[in-house]
């Protein structure tokens, strides 16, 4: 990571504790009125108006800076992750993969492996280092080595292309 990139990920970090937390109008009020941001409408609103007694909107003041926007807070750019072709095209240095929980240990393991030999960063690995040797050493006396298409048959990729993410 670059050193302009490092302090803006730290400006975006104390920008971030500065935020107050967005709640709709009079949802601390109410039980109906859930605490997502709805935009306050009314005519006498004085979150609307904007006044001191109103309660702080989102606005463009509060956005952090664009090179950082939308990265994990390690600094890579999170990408989605089921098969090994998934990782072609990705830079090590630039991405940070998360496996689809979808994958059993079975299929994650090899996955894991090769992503590793590559040099990416697993923000998921949802084990310890020292647990994944051991499933290993479990599963190198009855597993073989899989191919891509055996990581997922071909009815998980189309249910898996349909999917809305």
């Amino acid at each position: 990571m670059t050193r302009k990139k490092e302090s803006l990920m730290e400006l975006r970090k104390k920008m971030k504790k500065k935020r107050p937390k967005f709640r709709r109008v009079e949802s601390w009020r109410y039980k109906r009125v859930k605490d997502s941001w709805r935009k306050a409408r009314g005519i006498d609103s004085q979150t609307r108006k904007k006044t001191k007694s109103g309660v702080k909107s989102p606005n463009v003041g509060y956005r952090t800076p664009k090179e950082v926007r939308g990265l994990h807070p390690s600094g890579y750019e999170e990408v989605r992750v089921i098969t090994k072709k998934d990782l072609e095209g990705l830079n090590p240095k630039q991405h940070a993969i998360k496996i689809s929980s979808r994958l059993g240990a079975r299929k994650r393991i090899p996955l894991i492996d090769y992503a590793q030999k590559r040099g990416f960063k697993i923000l998921n690995l949802g084990i310890s280092q020292r647990e994944l040797e051991e499933l290993e050493k479990m599963l190198e006396t009855s597993v073989p080595e899989l191919s891509d298409e055996e990581l997922l048959d071909e009815e998980e990729l189309e249910d898996l292309e349909d999917f809305d993410y």
